[in-house]
């Protein structure tokens, strides 16, 4: 059975990317565009340009789109994870110390989602491997073509 799951980790991991990346996105499209609830359920939008709350939601939405796509999967994974971590400890953990208590568990869960994401990489249906195969491709008929051929 092991070696079943382990065979399908690539896609399982690339199921995941997916699914989290597109939670992620969901949740800055609601604060910059007022859709699926809007910031904080309200149906309301963040004013451009507040600190911390419309730069998270960018991020939310280009990170979380980055990551769905799975383009550049470490980076935006990277700083969505920063992003979350500054999330909790900043807005939520000086409320009360548990996630339970503080309404952090959102927060919590993305940092460490995206943290796991950045070390794993993309895993399968993600674009970074469709670019990186062409890559190898392209090197490889570099290669070829400046083989010399022996006379």
């Amino acid at each position: 059975m092991s070696g079943r799951l382990d065979s399908a980790q690539p896609y399982a991991l690339g199921l995941f990317r997916i699914v989290v990346g597109l939670l992620f996105a969901c949740h800055g499209a609601a604060s910059l565009f007022g859709v699926l609830g809007g910031a904080s359920g309200s149906g309301g939008t963040i004013d451009a340009g507040t600190w911390p709350g419309w730069y998270a939601a960018v991020i939310q939405l280009v990170g979380g789109s980055l990551v769905m796509l799975g383009l550049g999967t470490r980076a935006a994974a990277v700083i969505s994870s920063g992003s979350m971590a500054y999330a909790y400890f900043k807005v939520h953990q000086p409320e009360a110390l548990w996630p339970m208590e503080n309404g952090g568990e959102a927060s919590a869960m993305f940092c460490w989602a995206f943290l796991l994401l950045a070390f794993t990489g993309s895993g399968a249906f993600g674009l970074d491997r469709l670019f990186a195969r062409r890559a190898s491709e392209q090197e490889k008929t570099a290669a070829e073509r400046q083989t010399p051929v022996a006379a």
